[in-house]
């Protein structure tokens, strides 16, 4: 009967133990991965960060206009008001009614 006791509570103690250091393996794991995928969403947020100031310096009136000046005004095309759409509407209605055959 004494021993009994120690047997079983030596069998929970050791299957505890066991139990307890797969969920920590697992855990550790776990962590690992989260750190990997918080670093590279990091490198994306800096990649759209730089890629918006990029974009935002490109696109400034007087950027433009320097850029024009460049390459001249014979290169420049202004877009024809045809091609402006103020409504996805508009433009579904347009893109409906051209063919689309293949050549």
């Amino acid at each position: 009967m004494f021993e009994k006791r120690y047997i079983i509570s030596y069998f929970i103690f050791i299957s505890l133990l066991v139990i307890t250091s797969s969920i920590k393996n697992e855990t550790r794991l776990i962590e690992k991965k989260i750190s990997i995928l918080k670093e590279k969403v990091l490198s994306k947020e800096k990649n759209v960060n730089e890629t918006e100031l990029d974009f935002y310096y490109l696109t400034s009136p007087a950027e433009i206009e320097k850029r024009l000046n460049q390459l001249g005004f014979k290169y420049y095309q202004p877009i024809e008001h045809s091609k402006i759409f103020f409504d996805i509407q508009i433009f579904d209605k347009i893109q409906s009614k051209s063919s689309k055959l293949k050549k």
